[in-house]
């Protein structure tokens, strides 16, 4: 019997308040990381989440009713680094862009088996809402430089643009295109819209 896929993200049972428990909760979610990495999502299961977290399983079960709450916590973790890091680019940089892409590229591939597990699951988790909302806060983020660059460009066309970028780098990151010259490839997309977009 096949799975009936959520009409909402697995969600944690709580959230912890202290610093012992956002410890723990962290460790849990490192080591559905590493799991990830080693086993693929096929090796994903609450008792080795608890085994290689160094936890009980009922500790777990205090945070997480299951597997798919811990890789939606996972999920949510790498965006909220990623946009971090874009928050401290400034706009007044004429590399800003270039940095922009790096910092894109590093995130894919820092990790390449874990980008490309997560790819795999968030398209069970419900979760299309909230890649949406990130695409857009890319593009809220990255307004300002790319208009320092490009002048006076649309939000939807800023936000076409992101998306432009990250279909490369989610395509290299699945071997479709090639990972060399894919900064440069990904600029020259962005550059090319924006240009032909610029009002």
């Amino acid at each position: 019997m096949s799975r009936t896929r959520p009409k909402a993200p697995p969600e944690a049972r709580k959230a912890p308040q202290q610093a012992r428990a956002i410890a723990t909760c962290a460790a849990i979610v490192e080591a559905s990381a590493r799991i990830l990495e080693t086993d693929g999502p096929a090796g994903l299961t609450t008792n080795g989440i608890a085994e290689r977290a160094g936890v009980s399983i009922g500790t777990l079960y205090q945070y997480y009713p299951d597997k798919q709450a811990i890789v939606v916590a996972l999920i949510r973790r790498e965006r909220a680094a990623l946009l971090r890091e874009i928050a401290f680019i400034q706009a007044d940089d004429p590399q800003a862009l270039e940095t922009l892409i790096a910092l894109s590229i590093r995130h894919q591939f820092q990790r390449p088996k874990l980008a490309s597990a997560l790819e795999v699951l968030e398209l069970t988790l419900c979760l299309e809402g909230e890649a949406s909302a990130m695409a857009r806060q890319i593009a809220d983020l990255s307004s300002r430089l790319l208009r320092s660059r490009f002048g006076d460009v649309a939000q939807e066309d800023l936000l076409t643009a992101v998306l432009i970028g990250r279909a490369l780098i989610n395509a290299a990151g699945e071997g479709i295109l090639p990972e060399e010259g894919l900064a440069d490839r990904v600029r020259r997309a962005v550059a090319a819209y924006l240009g032909e977009r610029r009002t």
